[in-house]
């Protein structure tokens, strides 16, 4: 490290170009800053290398594997369909390659500098930013921290050999013929059940009473029927105690009650939740930036930490590590270094699992409204029965709108079913802009398609229903 060298100055210097990172340079670029964003791994983050986008590309080529093996139902009849397992990964690594660059092509066309490297915090208005090569340092008048999170990795089960993380699992040499998966949240649910549809025996190791806890317990259950009919044991009220693996298979060992069982398979993927990138050498005490509980840093209602002139956005900050909620807090916190009033409002976070069928959720749930005082009109509509659904051969699950009895007020929504992650978006738009139920049902929605479940959920909560009969 070079010692006495000057300061260059930047306006701003954006840690991270993840989602959020990226989408916060760039947005600051556009107002005019002068930006340079550094980036300890490839740009786009834990989203585009290991997380959102290569997961969805391997859940939708196992979608399209169970779709042929199984066209029988739509009389069509398809022999001898295979797997090329390191055709799948290249097609994964062909998605992140093309999205990755057309985020460094954004930053480029943007006037964004890039770095490629790590920071460390000098004092309060001042970094060095660092990599093999060289070690500039920077004076910046403002910052914003968006380096993400990592996969929790627990003592008794420590990443080596068969015991993986969400990293690990998009990587496999093999489609394995077994594999353990402890935790039944969203990446839990979605990589195990990709990996069944591919063939795989999974057996989902659950703490709690049911999979999916941040969804509607009548969500997670039909998602957890759809499991145990693709070859998945689900074993809830389960506790891992520790596993023992050889160069071939692992085995862990678990608790249910005072039962102590074991469960052997050719890998053991480990999916608790996500820790925040706040552990390491950034320096964030010399730069007065306080981190409270869990590694979150503490944060105003436009991002600002204790440090008035740096801000912090992601997975860092409290609320759901979700990519779309990094994205929206990195144009806050580049809007408010502007001077601009913008401020974070979470009443629209849509939440997607990318199950089969998939589930999403925005704003509030029936028992959340009732909590915060509302008197609530609930209308419910299952795709059995939508035409659209019908035609697809995809009629399992609802959508189901939660709104205020007293004014029609939409206040939540969740969907579960075919495309789920594609219809919440009409919901958060509804809730951002004060739509009512009779909103929802005056709009024309086309058809046949499934949008129109909403509109016939809209129509339930009326108590005018067409397409089914008044309760």
């Amino acid at each position: 490290m070079v010692v006495g060298d000057p300061s260059l100055d930047i306006d701003t210097l954006v840690i991270g170009a993840g989602p959020g990172g990226y989408v916060a340079a760039i947005r600051a670029a556009q107002l005019g800053q002068n930006v340079l964003v550094v980036e300890k791994e490839n740009v786009g983050g834990v989203c585009l290398n290991v997380g959102c986008i290569p997961s969805k590309a391997l859940i939708s080529a196992s979608h399209q594997y169970e779709s042929i093996s199984h066209a029988s139902a739509f009389g069509i009849t398809a022999g001898d369909v295979k797997v090329e397992w390191n055709k799948v990964q290249e097609f994964k690594n062909g998605i992140v390659k093309k999205l990755t660059g057309g985020v460094a092509s954004l930053l480029k066309a943007n006037k964004v500098q890039y770095f490629n490297g790590e920071v460390m915090f000098i004092n309060e208005n001042e970094a060095r930013v660092f990599n093999d090569q060289e070690a500039p340092r920077y004076r910046f008048k403002n910052c914003i921290i968006a380096t993400g999170s990592r996969p929790i990795e627990l003592k008794a089960f420590p990443f080596s050999g068969r015991i993986v993380s969400s990293t690990g699992a998009l990587s496999l040499p093999e489609i394995p013929k077994s594999i353990i998966v402890i935790g039944g949240g969203y990446i839990g649910i979605e990589l195990g059940q990709m990996y069944s549809k591919f063939g795989t025996k999974v057996t989902i190791i659950e703490g709690g009473d049911a999979i999916l806890p941040g969804f509607d317990k009548d969500m997670g259950s039909i998602v957890a029927k759809k499991l145990k009919g693709t070859n998945v044991d689900i074993v809830t009220g389960a506790m891992a105690q520790g596993a023992e693996q050889t160069d071939k298979d692992v085995t862990l060992t678990y608790k249910v009650g005072d039962k102590e069982e074991k469960v052997t398979a050719d890998y053991l993927l480990v999916t608790v939740g996500r820790r925040p990138n706040t552990d390491g050498d950034l320096g964030l005490e010399l730069a007065n930036v306080k981190v409270g509980e869990r590694g979150l840093v503490e944060v105003d209602a436009q991002c600002r930490t204790s440090n008035p002139h740096i801000y912090a956005i992601g997975d860092i900050i409290a609320g759901p590590a979700l990519a779309h909620k990094a994205m929206y807090e990195g144009r806050i916190a580049a809007e408010a270094i502007s001077g601009l009033p913008s401020v974070i409002d979470y009443k629209c976070v849509p939440a997607v699992c990318f199950s089969d069928p998939e589930c999403a959720a925005v704003g509030l749930s029936e028992k959340e409204a009732k909590d915060k005082g509302y008197k609530t009109k609930v209308g419910k509509f299952p795709f059995a029965i939508n035409g659209r659904a019908m035609s697809l051969n995809a009629t399992e699950g609802f959508v189901k709108l939660v709104s205020d009895a007293d004014t029609g007020l939409v206040l939540g929504a969740q969907i579960i079913g075919l495309e789920a992650s594609n219809m919440i978006a009409e919901l958060a738009l509804a809730i951002e802009m004060g739509a009512t139920l009779e909103d929802i049902a005056l709009t024309i929605h086309a058809h046949p398609t499934l949008g129109e479940i909403v509109l016939d959920a809209a129509e339930v909560a009326l108590g005018h229903p067409i397409h089914t009969v008044a309760k």
